[in-house]
């Protein structure tokens, strides 16, 4: 039997285009048999040493344009969306760490953990929440069939599942990503949700990497 296809997904429930991807990578998964594994990450670290700005620090243009290309991909992925959420940017760290609790005790392929994979990204784009608050995260994990208060007091107490978040961005930034979501298939990134599709043939067509070493 062939081994499962294996695929790295970095992001961050802050963002955008993980939001308006996390369900067709959920689905192109099942298509094929292939292991998600979640690596959240702490985004505004990355923009920062990879030349990214956050949203309200690029030109107006730039702004401008990424409110019709939300409107397009929430169009062809039908999910819901708020354009200009209430509490965005938050700080998902505390989520991350909720997430990362659930995974060691359950797995990457658990279906409550892949749950809350999305509604954590729903949180802030689709339900206009704030995914910095605890008691927000604490139902956010039970609405995706966990025990949020008890995996929200392991995330306060167990300084491990931070350095799991730390090793993630840092694992992001030796292999010179650059924003979310990335997804990883041999070593082969794949960045922002535009590129499901090319992740999707690539699996299917079985052809070799494409890695650059020296640039």
């Amino acid at each position: 039997m062939a081994d499962r296809p294996v695929i790295e997904y970095y992001f961050s429930f802050l963002s955008l285009w993980s939001y308006i991807g996390s369900h067709r990578l959920q689905q192109l998964a099942k298509e094929h048999n292939a292991k998600i594994i979640y690596k959240p990450v702490d985004l505004m670290h990355i923009f920062s040493i990879s030349g990214g700005l956050p949203v309200k620090q690029r030109s107006v243009q730039r702004q401008a344009y990424r409110l019709i290309e939300m409107e397009r991909w929430t169009g062809v992925r039908k999910l819901p969306i708020v354009q200009h959420p209430k509490f965005y940017p938050a700080d998902p760290s505390l989520a991350h760490r909720v997430f990362l609790a659930a995974i060691e005790e359950l797995g990457h392929d658990n279906e409550a953990v892949q749950e809350f994979a999305k509604r954590g990204l729903a949180t802030v784009w689709a339900d206009e929440a704030d995914i910095a608050d605890p008691a927000t995260i604490v139902a956010v994990a039970n609405a995706s069939g966990l025990d949020g208060s008890r995996l929200l007091e392991r995330a306060k107490q167990e300084k491990g599942l931070a350095e799991k978040e730390a090793a993630s961005t840092k694992e992001a930034v030796d292999k010179q990503f650059f924003g979310a979501p990335i997804y990883s298939y041999r070593d082969e990134p794949f960045w922002g949700q535009d590129r499901l599709e090319m992740l999707d043939d690539v699996i299917k067509s079985g052809r070799e990497p494409i890695v650059i070493k020296d640039v």
